[in-house]
């Protein structure tokens, strides 16, 4: 007999925001978010998830959306979800939570998604000190490959994938998250010297109540005001999952989840139809409306056969992710190196950040001499199926890091030649939408570059 149609648990209506959903969404981590919903172990089950904007990116040609958009409600996540096995006990702290992809796509009639990059002073991305601007590129579906109508000459096939999946925190671990992040939040920028070179704001987002929902929790009630200061924002990869934008996390791929309190509490969101590695325009895969169709077991007492803690506590885990057989297939690849070494010219010791930067911003110049904006190459690089490396971290002093782009993406050579070719069909038009940068901080600048 044929295996059932999954069960939808969390249904979406495109019509409604992500607060007045039959079953609320939520964009913070705290042990006391009720959950919506719950699945046995071993049961086929369906979530619906809105994008990681909650339907405030339009399609449309204007990115004035993204440049008002509100940073603190980021990640509109469906769930929690709670599970039990198939004698209905619950998950319990110490268990490992293995969670299979067993299919996702974009909602049905809801075939397009955007890249961004922030304002500035809105937070900005990897690269906010060379482009400081709002700016947004439309995407759209034909099967499993998109087109953008603002980069022109380019279509790839996307590895589609949630950006946030995670288990909720115990309080104990809550309380390690936000002293740790207050205390970077509070000193980092007079210690850390990378704070001269990576320029995204701030340097960890801090609990707060604005822009703050709690699904099932109502808003303005004395409990939603003490759990909405204690809440953890959703912006970074935790020891729970979490928004680890790991892009090869597709169909046929395992999570293999830590459990921290009683039925694990399973929330997730944030789908992209594709993602580069880095992610590094911060809205910067292609962010859609879509659907999980997803399977679970409990592995009791995994926690401690699997994980090891790396920290102070038996709560300083990591999740094991196990990748899925299904990724596009490309066989030529042009690769950019960048080592720790920043655009001032100073060396910095094994930093990878600083060689990932100047990795992207080698491969954003020479593509930008084939007919394209940097501002177009900024948000391809961020959502199109490229590969980033750490090749090098033991020869002191340059960590050295690379980005490979897949050549077929393009409808031309770009590798280097003899004769450049010229003529008309270089040029892309229309560019990426852009707004003004209105700020007064500095933009960083090639001295060695030519324009």
């Amino acid at each position: 007999m044929a295996p059932s149609a999954p069960r939808l648990i969390v249904p979406i209506d495109l019509k409604k925001k992500p607060w007045e959903q039959k079953l609320p969404l939520h964009n913070r981590w705290h042990p006391q978010i009720p959950p919506v919903a719950e699945v046995m172990a071993g049961e086929y089950f369906r979530v619906e998830m809105v994008d990681a904007n909650g339907g405030n990116i339009k399609d449309d040609n204007s990115s004035l959306d993204v440049k008002l958009i509100d940073s603190s409600s980021f990640h509109f996540l469906s769930g929690p979800i709670r599970v039990l096995d198939v004698d209905g006990v619950p998950a319990k702290p110490g268990d490992l939570f293995a969670v299979e992809i067993c299919n996702l796509g974009p909602l049905p009639g809801d075939e397009w998604g955007y890249t961004a990059t922030l304002d500035r002073e809105n937070g900005g991305g990897f690269l906010t000190d060379h482009f400081p601007c709002a700016t947004k590129a439309i995407w759209y579906f034909e099967g499993i490959y998109a087109y953008s109508p603002h980069i022109p000459g380019v279509r790839f096939p996307g590895l589609t994938h949630p950006g946030v999946i995670g288990t909720a925190p115990s309080m104990e671990l809550l309380n390690i998250w936000n002293e740790r992040e207050r205390q970077l939040e509070e000193n980092g920028l007079k210690t850390l010297k990378l704070c001269e070179v990576l320029h995204s704001r701030p340097l960890a987002n801090l609990p707060s109540t604005k822009g703050c929902h709690l699904g099932k929790i109502q808003q303005g009630t004395p409990e939603w005001e003490r759990i909405a200061r204690e809440a953890a924002r959703t912006t970074p990869g935790r020891e729970n999952g979490g928004n680890c934008d790991i892009k090869n996390l597709s169909r046929g791929s395992k999570i293999y989840l830590p459990v921290f309190l009683d039925g694990a509490n399973l929330s997730t969101g944030d789908m992209h139809f594709s993602q580069g590695d880095g992610e590094v325009s911060f809205c910067g895969a292609i962010e859609m409306n879509g659907f999980l169709e997803l399977k679970c077991e409990i592995i009791r007492g995994g926690m401690k056969k699997y994980l090891t803690p790396m920290g102070p506590t038996p709560l300083h885990v990591n999740p094991i992710f196990e990748i899925g057989p299904v990724e596009p297939r490309f066989s030529e690849w042009l690769v950019f190196e960048g080592i720790s070494v920043d655009e001032s010219g100073r060396q910095h010791y094994l930093d990878t950040s600083v060689a990932y930067k100047r990795a992207v911003l080698n491969a954003i110049d020479y593509l930008s001499k084939f007919g394209y904006s940097k501002e177009q190459m900024y948000l391809l690089l961020s959502c199109c199926p490229c590969e980033g490396r750490i090749s090098g971290i033991v020869d002191s002093p340059n960590a050295v890091a690379t980005l490979a782009i897949p050549t077929a993406i393009f409808d031309q050579d770009i590798r280097p030649k003899t004769k450049v070719p010229v003529g008309p069909r270089l040029v892309r038009k229309p560019d990426v939408l852009r707004c003004t940068y209105d700020g007064n901080l500095p933009t960083t600048k090639n001295p060695a570059s030519i324009m």
